[in-house]
């Protein structure tokens, strides 16, 4: 139990139903939703819709989506991968012959086509129980009505904005200037563009006017892309992947998401007694960061688009933690082969939901960097996700950019479950942590017994080009020590990621909610 006399935040029970999000708003949306006799996935659709209404520069429709979910009954989870595609004209060799060495984050090289929409389509259609229309009114309503701008939202918008270009700067500068906390903002275009959704479906965004305007918009600033593009995207159920950690099974979304490196750093970390270190101190760290560095390396090496790669059986496997694990000394920092990131990007929005029938959904839903590629159609406004600076342009690179690939992405959903029944839809907001983020919250719960709230409260670490970041929560004798073994520590200048999780207490029959206090968000449950 936390200390009252500090400052904090509890975790949030309930019984009914929950909703955890990294606004307010679209989490009371959700509960209102199952209220009003929606299921988990109704209430998930509306929160993360309305959530690129009110964080927009983490996330929208011009994004990419994946989702682990479980039915009501039984507990078989289900993966659906609403990631988009490069357009068919896509071609790694042109771009260096171009001179280019990678891809131009803040180009329409980066654009794929945005894949959200057509997701939550068809789970309204094969899981929702309320029409798509009550799904997303909410977020229409707000969209036309406005939104006060929170916080940290105004933070985000604030060192986000300078990427901004051409027509999105007429969006999401309204009256020339970044909105303030308190500001009222208003996406008239988008309401549009959701209506269209409401009463035709995902053929109201891929086909069309709509389709029309962000294909001419790509297309007069140099894009490749084709009305054929947009009408052929579709999302794809999957099958989730695992490990077991200590006594539970950590359930991360297949490639091309890196849910897999995930699994890496927990086989890795499986290898140490954790439980005999202090959770905050100068061991764990050392060995999460050195952790981190060779999950990652494997990452860059192996995850892509999984028509073009064959490597996952061998990142799965516990022999290969194992190996790794060997490669961390107590006394010295482990020098890949190359850096992990090229910088943390930290603008997505996760969410979870859990219902009275226990159907559990967890969901992330991005734009990539903040405000995506910096620009947005000229009609409608909707800003474009840079999804594409996943790849890369080596020759022959399972991730290599080409027609019609999913590029490497950072977002992944995830699950727990122990003695064969799913007990925690969870998820870590902050791109290349994310997998990092995944594999401390479980062993923040397994091997420190933290409840949800505390274990992703808990300060966190990151190792990016090479240089170990360190939130100010840990203590001034612990920077210290790591400096003396070898990492070069800095403090970030924004918090490393945020996060959500709904524990479903079965002997209690209570439903346990966290939201991480690096966000505007929290838990609301019924």
């Amino acid at each position: 139990m936390r200390n009252f006399q500090l400052p904090g935040r509890s975790a949030v029970l309930a019984t009914n139903g929950m909703c955890a999000t990294s606004h307010p708003l679209p989490a009371r949306t959700a509960v209102r939703i199952l209220e009003d006799g929606g299921n988990a996935i109704d209430a998930a659709i509306a929160a993360a819709v309305l959530l690129g209404i009110c964080e927009p520069q983490s996330t929208g429709i011009g994004g990419d989506c994946f989702v682990l979910f479980k039915p009501a009954h039984g507990d078989c989870i289900i993966g659906l991968n609403g990631s988009g595609r490069a357009a068919a004209a896509a071609c790694a060799s042109t771009l260096r012959s171009r001179g280019h060495s990678m891809v131009n984050e803040f180009s329409t090289d980066a654009v794929t086509v945005p894949g959200a929409i057509d997701a939550f389509c068809r789970l309204s259609e094969d899981h929702g129980r309320l029409s798509l229309a009550e799904v997303l009114q909410p977020a229409i309503h707000y969209a036309e009505n406005g939104v006060p701008v929170s916080p940290r939202v105004a933070h985000d918008w604030k060192t986000s904005s300078a990427k901004l270009q051409g027509d999105a700067r007429r969006v999401y500068l309204p009256h020339g200037r970044v909105p303030e906390v308190g500001d009222i903002v208003r996406f008239v275009g988008q309401a549009e563009v959701l209506r269209r959704v409401a009463s035709q479906g995902r053929d109201g965004f891929y086909v069309g006017e709509i389709a029309d305007d962000m294909v001419s918009s790509l297309n007069a600033l140099g894009g490749v892309h084709t009305r054929e593009d947009f009408a052929a995207t579709r999302c794809e159920y999957t099958k989730p992947i695992s490990t077991t950690y200590r006594n539970v099974e950590l359930v991360e979304h297949p490639p091309n998401g890196q849910g897999a490196a995930a699994i890496v750093m927990a086989n890795i970390l499986e290898q140490f007694d954790l439980s005999a270190m202090s959770p905050f101190g100068v061991e764990r760290t050392h060995v999460e960061v050195e952790a981190a560095k060779l999950a990652l390396d494997a990452r860059d090496r192996f995850i892509a688009d999984p028509a073009h790669a064959d490597r996952l059986p061998h990142l799965l496997d516990k022999e290969t933690g194992r190996k790794l694990a060997e490669l961390i000394a107590p006394d010295k920092v482990v020098r890949c082969v190359h850096d992990v990131t090229a910088s943390i990007h930290r603008d997505t929005v996760y969410l979870t939901v859990v219902d009275r029938d226990l159907m559990a959904v967890s969901m992330i839903y991005s734009i990539f960097h903040g405000f995506g590629s910096g620009l947005a159609s000229s009609r409608f406004g909707i800003n474009f996700h840079n999804r594409g600076a996943g790849f890369n342009l080596i020759p022959g690179h399972p991730n290599e950019l080409g027609p019609g690939k999913r590029p490497m992405h950072t977002i992944i959903p995830a699950m727990l479950k122990s003695g064969g029944r799913v007990t925690m839809p969870f998820g870590v907001m902050g791109a290349h942590y994310q997998a990092i983020g995944h594999a401390r919250f479980v062993t923040n719960f397994v091997d420190y017994g933290l409840d949800p709230q505390a274990a992703l409260d808990g300060p966190r670490s990151f190792p990016d080009q090479g240089e170990t970041q360190i939130e100010l929560g840990y203590a001034e004798s612990v920077r210290r020590e790591l400096g003396r073994i070898g990492h070069k520590v800095v403090t970030p200048e924004a918090p490393l990621g945020g996060g959500q999780a709904i524990w479903i207490d079965y002997e209690r029959g209570t439903l346990v909610g966290a939201s991480d206090a690096r966000k505007d968000g929290c838990a609301l449950g019924y």
